[in-house]
């Protein structure tokens, strides 16, 4: 499908009537393969007797594919089961209060394949999976090549040559992508399956935060993943060119379920080097005109590898006057722009740009962030606003040219992180760049910082990169961690501000 014409991807709760579309994706699905489709009054039982297992994902509001699932005592069921035991008797095997989430479904329509929707799926069963605090994830899965190795190989040894990737079955290698590890060969799983010569493999993903039941209070854990990129500056042929090496970080991230792509501000510079015969200002311009497919692009690879991009910053003209903007592309295929408030005396002086005027925080599927670009930070009243707004997350992309401008960003990041209990996230740009005026050296080290308080680093230096070398840096932070704080913390220092001597308040 042509990623230019969603506009937008729904993962929601299936309901009876998704049945239509649901009955026609299967039969499409599965026109060769054992079991047909699901009768209504199957999937009527499924949401009555589990509602958040049965999962649907929308394509422009069209049903693309479906996730059912049960909750199951494994003890009871044991290692050596069948299908039929899994699902007969209308899901008798479905236990409210067992230990282990069974997959018994997942499929997705031939013509929304390549947009990654079965990883969506897997990682909504793993979030699910989490916050029930079930040990694992477990379900047979079919080996669909296997019939044209029978002759060759016993399933064991399939299931090794799939591994090492000497052969090819897309069932266990999507499975075994998604960190799913075979634990043993089940024969005689699936009635009819050929295929697979009626063999399956028994697949589980474990739950590495579960915690025995107590009696005690729990709070549950929100872990929200981050990977910056520090972007090396060099020379591009083209846009082409340059929206690969881009992929290729978001690929990266995106592979270690990072929630978030940070980039720099001005990563892009590098195609100015073309315009270099031209003045400054003149340079600059024609480079603005790349940013509305740079901005398309990034959103397409946000909703391909199911990860929300900010994509640093790059120029911008409005009514003929220049802006330094930048863009957060969610992974369901919406977008918002953030301005640079603040423009350097350098960005004044030679390029003409103009400071935005727009003040928000954003709505994200892990929370409120706040973006601000680089010189922004160094101004306190900012994020103390976006803080009041909710914000727990803060993304800085900055470009600096020399150690100290750097300092500069990141102590007062730092200092943001700890005024406002938030966790603040920075990426820079990286190296040299002699064919582009006004651009020629870069010096950067992206981080994440925290609150100064027990529960977070004493350093408040939750990661860093190393100065200067392209890399990633990724990072976990516990938004749980805030709330506690925010209530328990040594010092409070959004609650306890004198508001009786001094406020802030928006124009």
């Amino acid at each position: 499908m042509d990623l230019s014409n969603i506009e937008n991807i729904e993962l929601s709760y299936l309901s009876i009537e998704d049945y239509d579309e649901l009955k026609e994706i299967m039969m499409q699905v599965y026109s060769d393969e054992p079991g047909g489709y699901w009768s209504k009054p199957y999937i009527q039982k499924l949401i009555n007797i589990f509602s958040e297992g049965q999962i649907v994902i929308k394509v422009n509001g069209k049903l693309a594919g479906c996730a059912l699932s049960i909750i199951v005592d494994y003890k009871k069921l044991g290692d050596k089961h069948t299908y039929k035991q899994v699902v007969g008797d209308y899901f008798s095997a479905h236990n409210p209060k067992g230990d282990v989430l069974y997959g018994i479904e997942v499929f997705v329509s031939k013509e929304f394949r390549g947009l990654r929707l079965g990883r969506r799926m897997y990682d909504y069963r793993k979030d699910l999976c989490e916050r029930l605090n079930l040990k694992s994830i477990i379900f047979g899965g079919r080996m669909p090549n296997y019939h044209l190795y029978a002759d060759q190989y016993s399933p064991r040894e399939y299931i090794r040559r799939v591994r090492l990737k000497e052969i090819d079955d897309p069932v266990l290698n999507f499975q075994i992508s998604n960190n799913f590890q075979p634990l043993r060969v089940m024969r005689g799983y699936l009635r009819g399956d050929e295929k697979s010569n009626e063999y399956a493999v028994l697949m589980r993903w474990n739950n590495i935060y579960y915690e025995e039941p107590t009696d005690e209070a729990t709070i549950a854990k929100k872990i929200i993943r981050l990977g910056l990129i520090q972007w090396q500056m060099r020379s591009y042929a083209n846009l082409g060119d340059m929206m690969q090496q881009a992929e290729f970080f978001i690929d990266a991230v995106s592979g270690y379920r990072c929630d978030f792509a940070l980039f720099p501000e001005f990563f892009n510079a590098p195609l100015m080097a073309q315009y270099n015969h031209l003045s400054e200002p003149n340079a600059i311009r024609e480079l603005a005109k790349y940013t509305d497919e740079i901005v398309n692009n990034m959103s397409e690879l946000a909703i391909s590898y199911n990860i929300n991009i900010i994509t640093g910053s790059m120029p911008e003209m409005r009514d003929n006057l220049l802006y330094n903007v930048g863009y957060l592309c969610r992974r369901d295929g919406t977008r918002e722009k953030y301005e640079k408030l603040h423009v350097t005396p350098d960005e004044a002086r030679v390029w003409g740009m103009q400071g935005g005027d727009v003040v928000k925080t954003f709505d994200t599927d892990c929370g409120k962030i706040g973006i601000l670009i680089c010189y922004d930070v160094e101004f306190p009243e900012l994020p103390r606003l976006l803080a009041d707004d909710g914000m727990r997350i803060l993304f800085v992309p900055f470009l600096t040219d020399t150690q100290n401008g750097y300092s500069r960003v990141r102590h007062c990041a730092q200092a943001r992180a700890i005024e406002n209990e938030c966790y603040v996230a920075i990426a820079g740009c990286v190296g040299n760049l002699p064919k582009v005026h006004n651009m020629d050296i870069q010096y950067g080290q992206a981080m994440v910082f925290t609150p100064c308080d027990f529960a977070f680093p004493t350093s408040g230096v939750k990661a860093e990169a190393t100065p200067n070398t392209e890399m990633i840096l990724i990072a976990d932070v516990d938004l749980d961690l805030l709330n506690e704080l925010h209530q328990f913390g040594s010092v409070r220092n959004l609650r306890d501000r004198r508001k009786d001597l001094y406020s802030l308040t928006r124009i």
